[in-house]
């Protein structure tokens, strides 16, 4: 940014912002967090202690998963980020395949993953799966795309998937808070009844079916920034620059209030292959 570009930031800094803050200092800081925007695989680390969400979902994905999963299972996880959740399982590595279509995570699992003997593919969870028919006891996806016309092809007969998606209004009032006007929802058939009956319509039963609205809390206008800038397909155009006085009001309501809050949209879908 030009010395001109800081010297008009400053001037909106001063004009009526809340009494106790030191505006310099936390533009200094926000534009800080922005520049620090950047992930390898899907690690929030950076933020901790500072948010706190999916505490209390009533599910537990990794109970969920560990519920069906037996060590002769043959396990596909579809975008799988950095491989993060699938090694936390504990599971064979020769049963065990992934896909991702993330550049940076892409790499990061040919080398995290390939060497241990885990199957690794690049490819879209949109799009074709590079698998055989059947070839599959169970597959799983978190908060990843996924084509039901794929799953269902490579899960054998009495398969299992497992999915936890985020919903289509996750997140909805920090959008709102940031950018100032709500634009339209990225990904508006991402709701529970449309998920469950794509796998019906396709022969799968659904065992469980579960929805969830619960509270996202900042305790650092920082943080959010920096969330913002990570999640770049719910808050489009975002930046210190474009939303300044938006992050003041932030700022504004964590000193009033001791938090900013919003609520994340989670459903859980487990559905089975007909034998």
């Amino acid at each position: 940014m030009s010395a001109n570009g800081f010297q008009i930031i400053w001037a909106v800094c001063r004009k009526g912002m809340g009494k106790g803050m030191d505006k310099e200092a936390l533009l200094k800081k926000w534009l800080e967090e922005e520049e620090a925007a950047h992930i390898h695989g899907w690690d929030f680390s950076h933020i901790s202690g500072k948010y706190e969400e999916e505490h209390d979902l009533p599910w537990n994905y990794r109970e969920v998963v560990g519920q069906y999963l037996r060590p002769e299972m043959k396990l596909l996880d579809i975008d799988t980020g950095g491989g993060e959740f699938l090694l936390s399982l504990g599971h064979p590595y020769g049963n065990l395949a992934a896909t991702e279509n993330y550049g940076p995570n892409v790499a990061l699992c040919s080398k995290k993953l390939v060497p241990l003997g885990i199957e690794f593919r690049q490819a879209d969870g949109n799009g074709e799966l590079p698998f055989g028919s059947g070839s599959f006891d169970m597959v799983i996806n978190r908060h990843g795309n996924f084509n039901p016309d794929e799953i269902c092809r490579v899960m054998k007969p009495g398969g299992i998937f497992i999915t936890e998606q985020v919903g289509a209004e996750n997140d909805r009032e920090l959008v709102g808070l940031l950018l100032g006007e709500m634009p339209e929802l990225p990904f508006p058939d991402q709701y529970l009844t449309i998920a469950k009956s794509a796998f019906e319509e396709r022969g799968c039963s659904a065992i469980k079916a579960e929805e969830a609205y619960r509270p996202i809390k900042f305790w650092d206008v920082g943080a959010l920034v920096w969330f913002a800038r990570i999640i770049e397909w719910e808050f489009p155009d975002f930046s210190v620059k474009n939303c300044l006085g938006n992050l003041y009001r932030a700022q504004e309501i964590l000193e009033r209030e001791g938090v900013i809050q919003g609520s994340i949209h989670r459903f859980l879908l487990v559905a089975q292959k007909a034998l």
